[in-house]
């Protein structure tokens, strides 16, 4: 018999659930676009579950051009009605106005000549904060690290980036390992080379 047991946020009983959480929560993210894509998603997030992202995040991407910044950047406001009467994506107007900005804040550390996924991996020294929890419930929301890359996030201009969408963001791109010790992604993930 085995003591490995998956994580128990991922019910065994939903396929869609269960594929992101074997196949991408906390795998290490290196590519800044992507990493960038994941925390708009995430601020998507905000008061709802995460399953209702998974659920709609293939009408979200094409929608919002594939998360392409230098598009994003240049909608219009009349495009952002336009997305607005899509069924597929999270309808809200300050989430659309805060991708728009999350899009021109991120070209414009390009353009300043600083690398997303150089930024946010400094906020944890460069690799994966490796946690030992035996439950999920014991991973905190927040954390000091989480708060201080918020708050700069917000200088630069970025909107739904709290420290709890950080936090979050952080153990689904790899920058954090919070799988339960008992999961056998815990160790996987690990395993993953740069």
């Amino acid at each position: 018999m085995s003591d490995d047991f998956p994580c128990a946020w991922a019910p065994l009983t939903d396929d869609l659930y269960r594929t992101y959480h074997d196949t991408e929560w906390g795998v290490p993210e290196y590519d800044g676009r992507a990493l960038w894509e994941k925390l708009q998603l995430d601020g998507m997030q905000a008061g709802l579950s995460w399953i209702t992202i998974l659920r709609k995040r293939e009408s979200i991407r094409e929608e919002f051009d594939q998360f392409d910044p230098e598009k994003l950047a240049r909608w219009t406001p009349k495009r952002a009605e336009k997305a607005l009467k899509n069924p597929g994506i999270i309808r809200s107007p300050k989430k659309i106005d805060a991708v728009i900005g999350n899009a021109q804040a991120f070209l414009a550390m390009e353009e300043a000549g600083e690398g997303f996924a150089d930024y946010c991996w400094g906020f944890v020294g460069g690799a994966p904060i490796v946690n030992k929890w035996k439950h999920f419930r014991q991973a905190p929301t927040s954390t000091d690290w989480s708060a201080a890359m918020s708050k700069d996030l917000k200088k630069r201009g970025f909107k739904f980036v709290g420290p709890t969408i950080v936090y979050a963001w952080a153990q689904a791109v790899g920058m954090v390992n919070d799988h339960d010790v008992t999961c056998p992604r815990h160790r996987e993930v690990q395993e993953m080379e740069r």
